[in-house]
């Protein structure tokens, strides 16, 4: 018997968010809307989405000894996330710099912060709380080295999830675990590099799943998402809303498919299930608080 549903181990970010008419190119000054402070992270943003869902949750992370540290340990408590793997000091919190314009489009600079010294060794100290949930899911907002040691740590029957962001080419022992592999369009052409083919997302996908995945999902945005394992390629459909903000939004869709899928859930299905949750999310501003409860998606 799992303890926990979810182990999310990754970043923990204060959000630093201004609202932009369009966002400026190189070497140009645009005014902005009044600054605003949220929790965020893709660590943190998915363990809060899963918990708001109703998943046990546990959050494996790293943050500052100052105020966004407290904050982001207040949030996650508030949503109902284990925070005893959330390891404080070292460095201050990580931030993510985020301007939004007005179609809801977001651009994100990240200072990783604490987050960059969340070590393999911090890993292996949390080996209980891997041998007590039934699945991982992981990004690249934490060093690569500590995600590798993610992979070892596994317990023998759980799923790893993985979410590539920022993108980054990936060693064959990290691909080889991901069941799924979780990639937009950007995160899927840096993964593919040389070996990228055609315009298609079916291509994309089965051209990852040849690199070593058990199973591949592309998000696409409005247009939903597919997914790709050893019994074929399929497509599932988005629910159409009127995106306010799309900043978490693929958080909440990882964390919702990783919840379902260790509920039971095929891939296809849990697939489904995280599309009409990253809808929800996208019709609200910010990030953890635009994510959803599972009575809230059921009434999508």
């Amino acid at each position: 018997m799992y303890d926990y549903d979810l182990l999310v181990v990754g970043s923990a970010n204060a959000d630093l968010v201004i609202g932009v008419e369009r966002r400026p190119g190189a070497g140009e000054t645009v005014l902005g809307s009044d600054l605003s402070v949220h929790p965020g992270g893709k660590g943190a943003n998915q363990a809060v989405a899963a918990a708001r869902l109703g998943a046990r949750t546990a959050l494996l992370a790293r943050v500052g000894d100052d105020a966004y540290g407290r904050l982001l340990l207040d949030s996650q408590r508030a949503a109902g996330v284990d925070t005893v793997g959330v390891l404080v000091g070292g460095a201050p919190t990580g931030v993510a710099l985020i301007t939004v314009d007005p179609s809801g489009d977001n651009s994100i600079v990240v200072s990783p912060g604490a987050n960059g010294r969340l070590t393999p060794q911090d890993v292996r100290a949390a080996a209980s709380l891997f041998h007590a949930s039934r699945v991982v899911s992981a990004q690249l907002e934490i060093p690569l080295e500590t995600v590798v040691e993610v992979v070892r740590s596994l317990a023998p029957d759980s799923r790893f999830v993985l979410n590539p962001s920022p993108p980054r080419p990936l060693p064959a022992e990290v691909l080889a675990a991901c069941d799924p592999l979780i990639v937009n369009e950007h995160e899927a052409r840096v993964i593919l590099g040389d070996a990228g083919v055609g315009d298609e997302p079916e291509d994309w996908a089965r051209v990852l799943l040849a690199k070593g995945p058990r199973s591949v999902v592309v998000t696409l945005g409005s247009q939903g998402a597919l997914v790709a394992s050893s019994e074929g390629v399929a497509r599932v459909a988005s629910v159409k809303v009127d995106a306010v903000d799309t900043t978490g939004a693929g958080d909440s869709f990882t964390a919702a498919l990783a919840w379902r899928l260790g509920a039971g859930s095929s891939l296809v299905e849990a697939a489904a299930y995280a599309a009409r949750v990253g809808a929800v999310a996208v019709t609200r501003r910010g990030a953890q608080e635009s994510f959803p409860t599972a009575e809230e998606v059921d009434s999508l």
